[in-house]
C-alpha cells in the first residue's frame, strides 16, 4: 500500500495474539493495543468491532487508521513519541470521540497491589471495583477485579451494548487483579465483568465490590460516587465518649423495606427518626441492607456486600437516612452477614470458574442449612474482602454498630453436620480455626479504625470469650473473639418459655427466669426479642402469652418491664412495641392500623406503646439500669426463689451504689402487703414505673405513696417494705 501523508499500515499482529484479543483471553491487551514506539515511528492499534472507520486525533495531527479486519484498525506514524490523542470512531449511524483506553498506564498503584497481596488492604473498596477518577488528566472510571483463575476478563455494560470485545482488562502480574481505565465512563453507568474461565467457557458476573446495584431482580452493577455532605459531626465526635457497656443501649429492630412498605430511604428519613426518638430508643438496628436478590430472605443471603439495596434508593439516599437518625440522636446498627452467600450464577459462586470466595473442599463450602456457600476464611484475599467490608460500612456510611449474623455456624466445623460429614482441625478439634482468626481480625480492625463502633455477635452456643479481648487467652487456649456484645439467646429462649406457660404452671418453671443470672457476667449481653421470635409459626410476642386479651397484654407489659430491668441491653423488633397480635410478614410489615383512632381496640395497643416509651425514658434516666450491666456489683437478688408466688425481685445499682428495685408478679392475682427486703440505707421508696398503670391499659393497682422501710428483717436485709403487687405486672421503685 502507498503511504499517505507518512501514514503506513502497521505490522500485522501475530495470529495467536489477534485471536486472544478477539476472544478476550489476552492477559495484557495494552501491550498490543494503544500507542507503542517502534523502529520507524509510533504504532497505533485499535480494536473496535462494527466500526466503519477510526481516525486518530492529536494536536496538529489527524490520521485515519487502516482497517485490518475483524474490527482491528492500525497505523504506523513517523513520530518520535506517542502523543496524547483521542479516537474518532464512525459507525453506521453515529460517530463518537473518546480517549483510547489502551494509552493509559495502570491506574492502580504498587502499594495497593502489595496490600492486596498481603490480604491487608483495609480500604479495599478504594482499590477494587469501579471507581470514577481523573487519570493522566482524563476523567473516567477505573475498573479493577480480583479473578486469579480467569484466562481473561472484559468489562461489559450499557456503554458498549454489553459487548466487551473492545474492553479487555489487563492482568497485573501474580496479584490476580485485572485492571482497565475507561475514559468518559461515570456515575450511573451499568456494568458487569465477562470472565473467561480456565476451561475456556465464559460467565458474566456482577462486581463483588460494586458499591451500587440495579434494583432486583435486575442485577447489574452501577458505577457510583458519593456526593453526600454529612451533617452528623457532633454525633460522630461524641459517640465513643462512653464505653457501650457503661451506657444505655435500647434497640429498635427494623426491616427497612417493610417498616412502612413502599417508602424510599429519603422518605424513611422523614418518618423513622421521629418515631424512634419519640419512643426513646437509643439505637435502631436494620436487618441486612446489603444487596440481596430475594426479598424473602430478609437480606440474609447477600450478593452485593458493598452496596445498600437499591430497592429503596441510591447509596447516598441511605447515607441521608443514617445522617437523619444521627441528627435525631439515634445510633444505627446494621446486620452484617459474613457467614455465607447464595449460589446465584451471576454472583460470587465459583466466581472465576473455580471455588474462589467459597472453600475449595465441597464439604466445607456447602452450608448444610440454607442452601448457600460458606466463605473460605483461610484465604487471605477472602478474609480481606470481609474485614474491609466491615470497615466500609462503618466509615462510608457512619454505621455505629455491626450485628454479626450466624457466628455459631462459622465457629464450628461440625455445625449442622453429622459424623463423617466433617473433618477435625489440625489439633483434632471441631473449631474452625480460620473463622476464629477472621473474627478476631475483623473485630480488632473495626475497633482500631472506628472509635465508638460496637460489634455484636449473634452466637447461640457456650463458646468461651465471645466478648473477651482478642489478646486475652481463655481456658480453651483461644484468644477472645473481640466482640463488644453478644445476643443472649439463652435468656430469650428460657424467659419466653416461662411466659408461654399458664400462670398456674409457672412455679414449676421458675428457674427459667432466674438461670440467666448464673452466667450473666460470662459475656457482655444484649437481650433480644428479635424478628426471629415472631415469624414461622412462633407467633407475635403478645400472642405467645396465655389468657384472655387483657391477660395477654398484661403479660406482655410485665415481661417488657422485667426485660428492661434485667442486666443487659435491650432489643425489640418492630410491631412488638404496640402488641401487634399477628406474626410479622415482610410483605406488609407492622399492623399500623391497630393504632388508628377509628379502631375500637386502639387504646389497648397505644397503651403498650406508651409503656415502651416510659420504659425507655426511665431506663435512660436511671444509671442503675445500665452503668454496671457487665459486672456483678450491678445486681443483687432480693428474692429469686418465690416460685409459688410467681414473683421475682431484684436490685440494680449504679456506680455510686444508688439502687433501683424491680419486682415482677407473673401471677394473675393482686398480692397485698407483699413484704420485700430492702437496703437499710434508703429512707423511702417511690414507684417510678408500673406496667399495670391505667394509661398503659392496666387495672391501675399499685402503691401511690412513698414507702418507708420498716425494721422488719426480710430477704437478708434488716429492713423491708410492704407492697401491693398488681396482677401480671412489673413495678420499679427508686429511693425518694
Amino acid at each position: 500500500m502507498t503511504p499517505r501523508n507518512g501514514i503506513r499500515p502497521a505490522k500485522p499482529l501475530d495470529e495467536s495474539d489477534r485471536e486472544r484479543l478477539l476472544s478476550g483471553t489476552h492477559h495484557d491487551p495494552h501491550a498490543l493495543l494503544g500507542a507503542h514506539v517502534v523502529r520507524g515511528g509510533v504504532v497505533f492499534r485499535v480494536l473496535r468491532p462494527y466500526a466503519e472507520s477510526v481516525t486518530l486525533l492529536a494536536k496538529g495531527l489527524r490520521a485515519e487508521l487502516h482497517a485490518d479486519g475483524d474490527g482491528f484498525f492500525s497505523a504506523l506514524l513517523p513520530l518520535r513519541k506517542a502523543p496524547e490523542y483521542t479516537l474518532q470512531v464512525a459507525y453506521e449511524d453515529t460517530t463518537v470521540e473518546f480517549a483510547d483506553p489502551y494509552r493509559f498506564l495502570p491506574a492502580l498503584g504498587d502499594l495497593d497491589l502489595h496490600l492486596i497481596g498481603e490480604g491487608r488492604h483495609e480500604e479495599l473498596w478504594q482499590a477494587l471495583g469501579a471507581r470514577p477518577m481523573t487519570h493522566q488528566g482524563v476523567t473516567g472510571t477505573r475498573f479493577t477485579l480480583w479473578a486469579p483463575n480467569a484466562r481473561g476478563v472484559r468489562v461489559v455494560g450499557d456503554f458498549n451494548y454489553w459487548d466487551g470485545t473492545a474492553s479487555s482488562m489487563r492482568s497485573l502480574g501474580s496479584s490476580g487483579i485485572w485492571e482497565l481505565f475507561l475514559p468518559g465512563i461515570g456515575d450511573g453507568t451499568l456494568y458487569k465483568f465477562e470472565i473467561t474461565r480456565p476451561d475456556g467457557t465464559r460467565t458474566v458476573r456482577a462486581d463483588p465490590m460494586a458499591r451500587r446495584t440495579e434494583a432486583p431482580p435486575a442485577n447489574a452493577s452501577v458505577v457510583t460516587e458519593s456526593h453526600h455532605v454529612w451533617h452528623d459531626a457532633e454525633w460522630m465526635e461524641q459517640r465513643g465518649s462512653r464505653p457501650v457497656h457503661e451506657a444505655p443501649l435500647s434497640v429498635y429492630e427494623v426491616h427497612l423495606p417493610s417498616w412502612r412498605p413502599g417508602l424510599t430511604y429519603r422518605q424513611l428519613a422523614t418518618q423513622l427518626p421521629a418515631y424512634v426518638r419519640d419512643l426513646g430508643f437509643t439505637h435502631v438496628e436494620f436487618m441486612p441492607v446489603a444487596e440481596h436478590p430475594f426479598g424473602g430472605s430478609w437480606g440474609y443471603q447477600v450478593t452485593g456486600f458493598y452496596a445498600p439495596t437499591a430497592r429503596m434508593g441510591a447509596p447516598d439516599d441511605f447515607r441521608h437516612l443514617v445522617d437523619a437518625l444521627h441528627r435525631a440522636g439515634i445510633g444505627v446498627i446494621v446486620d452484617w452477614v459474613p457467614a455465607h452467600f447464595p449460589k446465584d450464577d451471576w454472583a460470587l459462586a465459583e466466581f472465576d470458574g473455580r471455588p474462589l470466595y467459597e472453600h475449595s473442599d465441597p464439604a466445607r463450602a456447602a452450608h448444610p442449612d440454607w442452601g448457600t456457600l460458606e466463605f473460605d476464611y483461610g484465604r487471605k484475599e477472602v478474609r480481606n474482602f470481609l474485614v474491609a467490608n466491615a470497615v466500609y460500612w462503618c466509615e462510608e456510611f457512619h454505621i455505629d454498630g455491626l450485628r454479626v449474623d450466624a457466628v455459631a455456624s462459622m465457629l464450628y466445623l461440625d455445625y449442622s453436620r453429622e459424623h463423617g460429614e466433617w473433618s477435625p482441625n489440625e489439633h483434632g478439634g471441631r473449631e474452625n480455626l480460620d473463622a476464629v482468626d477472621f473474627l478476631q481480625e475483623m473485630n480488632a480492625t473495626v475497633y482500631r479504625r472506628c472509635p465508638g463502633v460496637v460489634t455484636i455477635a449473634e452466637e447461640s452456643t457456650a463458646w468461651d470469650g465471645v466478648t473477651r479481648a482478642t489478646h486475652h487467652v481463655g481456658p480453651g487456649g483461644f484468644g477472645g473473639l473481640g466482640f463488644g456484645l453478644k445476643w443472649n439467646m439463652g435468656w430469650m429462649h428460657d424467659s419466653l418459655g416461662y411466659m408461654e406457660h399458664e400462670p398456674v404452671h409457672r412455679k414449676f418453671h421458675h428457674n427459667e427466669m432466674t438461670f440467666s443470672m448464673v452466667y450473666a457476667y460470662s459475656e457482655n449481653y444484649v437481650l433480644p426479642i428479635s424478628h426471629d421470635e415472631v415469624v414461622h409459626g412462633k407467633r407475635a410476642l403478645v400472642s405467645k402469652m396465655p389468657g384472655d386479651w387483657w391477660q395477654q397484654r398484661a403479660n406482655h407489659r410485665a415481661y417488657l418491664g422485667f426485660m428492661w430491668a434485667h442486666p443487659g441491653k435491650q432489643l425489640l423488633f418492630m410491631g412488638q412495641e404496640f402488641a401487634q397480635g399477628a406474626e410479622w410478614s415482610e410483605g406488609h410489615g407492622p399492623d399500623w392500623w391497630l393504632l388508628d383512632p377509628s379502631y375500637e381496640a386502639e387504646p389497648d395497643h397505644r397503651g403498650v406503646r406508651d409503656l415502651v416509651r416510659e420504659l425507655n425514658a426511665v431506663y435512660a434516666a436511671t444509671p442503675a439500669l445500665w452503668q454496671q450491666d457487665t459486672v456483678p456489683e450491678g445486681f443483687a437478688w432480693v428474692d429469686g426463689g418465690a416460685a409459688d408466688d410467681n414473683v421475682l425481685a431484684f436490685l440494680r445499682f449504679d456506680a455510686e451504689g444508688a439502687p433501683l428495685l424491680a419486682v415482677s408478679n407473673f401471677s394473675p392475682v393482686v398480692r397485698h402487703e407483699y413484704r420485700i427486703g430492702v437496703p437499710p440505707s434508703v429512707s423511702a421508696w417511690a414507684e417510678v414505673l408500673n406496667t399495670d398503670a391505667a394509661r398503659f391499659g392496666g387495672g391501675d393497682v399499685g402503691t401511690e405513696e412513698p414507702l418507708k422501710p420498716e425494721s422488719v428483717a426480710a430477704h437478708g436485709h434488716r429492713t423491708s417494705v410492704q407492697l401491693t403487687l398488681p396482677p401480671l405486672a412489673t413495678v420499679w421503685l427508686k429511693p425518694v
